[in-house]
């Protein structure tokens, strides 16, 4: 069997290693979401994981979510992710975007004048988002009208080709922890009863719709998703049946025959078991006639849990989020078992280099 060491191939994306650098939002891109010269830095240093998936990039402006938080949809952000993606590339390292729409985790003060976040269905969550004033409750989101969905479609297709020409690898589809997509899986956050709400079959329909249109236009073996199937995160409640639901999205997204599939295990930064899942049905539904698919396992990892995750056919690779904000050569430090530095809480959301690309690697 393989190591967390070895090579792999994810669809057509190429990995050095099976060590993954989780997507962090970190609230550097200041108040045109447009990627700096700091961060090509912070991810230029990370650039020894086997694949960077990148902070939450939106993929409109009324996408957006948080303070200062990356986009993909003019030229200047194209541009400026170029930087970051040829200095990554330059080391040898693999990166791809993850494509971002936050739903109704927004607030007002974030979005276009005139606009109000949008869901599935207008039910404010009860949680807050970083804005210009601090920690904020969330705005009250409106319902998406069924004749705007395709227009949301075809921003996801319209970034991912953006993302392409920014030099990606290939993307990662945000369809975890409670933001737009997951507003139109989950039963308990999804009360249309249009052809997008109602029984799984339709409340699936928006992320076939997405991830077909991606793969349409950049190619499966380039596209991603990332899952979180029993998390509780940003106050999205459990569906009535997590397995079965997220079983059926898996099953109806095979023919794309995607690059890979990214899965939060348990809660999001929280406890492993906190609901009882059979990871093992649900990776059997996407490894199902595409072996060339990645799965990528994510939440609490320690080095042994994740070469053991390997080493014993449980993943292909395992995904770092934490760990990667203080140990910039966090690959070579799992490779030589050496000790890792801690991270500071208080610089994780917004400032400057300090707490961001100011920890040192092992070298120095």
């Amino acid at each position: 069997m393989p190591t967390l060491f070895d090579p792999a191939r994810f669809g057509d994306i190429l990995l050095a290693n099976r060590i993954v650098m989780a997507p962090l939002t970190r609230d550097r891109a200041g108040p045109r979401q447009v990627p700096t010269e700091l961060m090509r830095t912070y991810y230029e240093q990370r650039a020894g994981a086997g694949l960077i998936v990148t902070e939450g990039t939106q993929i409109s402006p009324e996408g957006q979510g948080y303070l200062d938080t990356p986009g993909i949809h003019s030229d200047e952000q194209v541009q400026a992710w170029r930087r970051v993606t040829d200095a990554v590339h330059a080391r040898g390292g693999r990166i791809v975007l993850q494509l971002w729409h936050v739903g109704r985790i927004s607030h007002v003060s974030l979005l276009p004048a005139g606009m109000v976040p949008v869901s599935s269905t207008a039910r404010a969550a009860n949680t807050k988002t970083f804005t210009a004033a601090g920690f904020e409750p969330v705005s009250t989101p409106r319902a998406l009208r069924g004749d705007e969905i395709p227009r949301l479609v075809d921003d996801y297709r319209r970034a991912a080709a953006n993302a392409l020409r920014a030099g990606f690898d290939g993307v990662e589809v945000h369809g975890a922890n409670g933001y737009l997509i997951e507003q139109f899986l989950r039963d308990s956050l999804n009360h249309r009863s249009d052809a997008y709400g109602g029984p799984p079959e339709q409340r699936v329909r928006l992320l076939v719709e997405v991830m077909t249109a991606i793969a349409g236009e950049i190619g499966g073996g380039r596209t991603g998703l990332r899952l979180s199937p029993v998390t509780p995160s940003n106050d999205a409640a459990l569906d009535s049946d997590p397995q079965g639901l997220y079983e059926l999205a898996l099953q109806r997204l095979a023919p794309l025959k995607l690059a890979f599939i990214h899965v939060v295990e348990g809660t999001t930064g929280g406890p492993r078991d906190s609901t009882p899942f059979d990871w093992a049905a649900l990776r059997a539904r996407f490894k199902h006639g595409h072996a060339a698919g990645g799965w990528i396992v994510n939440n609490g990892y320690t080095r042994a849990m994740a070469m053991d995750a390997v080493a014993s056919g449980h993943a292909d690779a395992v995904a770092f989020g934490k760990a990667y904000i203080a140990n910039p050569d966090l690959a070579q430090r799992l490779r030589r078992d050496a000790p890792l530095a801690e991270a500071q809480r208080a610089t994780f959301y917004g400032g400057g280099a300090e707490g961001y690309t100011d920890y040192p690697a092992l070298a120095d």
